[in-house]
C-alpha cells in the first residue's frame, strides 16, 4: 500500500478535511484537518482515522501509523 492509497481510503470516508499522507512500505504518517473533530477528545479523533484504516491494518497492508489530526481553527493559530 502506497502514501497515496492511503490518502484515496481516507478522502473518500472523510470529505470535506485536508489530507496528508507520507511514508513508505507499511508504515504512514497521516495529518488530517477538518470540523468533524471539533469537541472530539484526542482519542475519538484518532478512532475515526483507524475505522477507516482497520481492514488495512488487519491484513497487514498498514503496520503503523502516526496519526495528526486537528480542526481547522488548530491549524491557522
Amino acid at each position: 500500500m502506497t502514501p497515496d492509497d492511503v490518502q484515496v481510503l481516507l478522502q473518500n470516508a472523510l470529505a470535506d478535511c485536508d489530507i496528508t499522507v507520507s511514508g513508505a512500505g507499511s508504515h504512514f504518517d497521516i495529518q488530517v484537518v477538518g470540523e468533524l473533530f471539533s469537541g472530539l477528545r484526542p482519542v475519538q479523533r484518532q478512532q475515526k482515522i483507524y475505522a477507516v484504516l482497520q481492514q488495512h491494518i488487519a491484513e497487514g497492508a498498514i503496520h503503523a501509523v502516526n496519526i495528526k489530526t486537528y480542526t481547522p481553527d488548530e491549524v491557522s493559530k
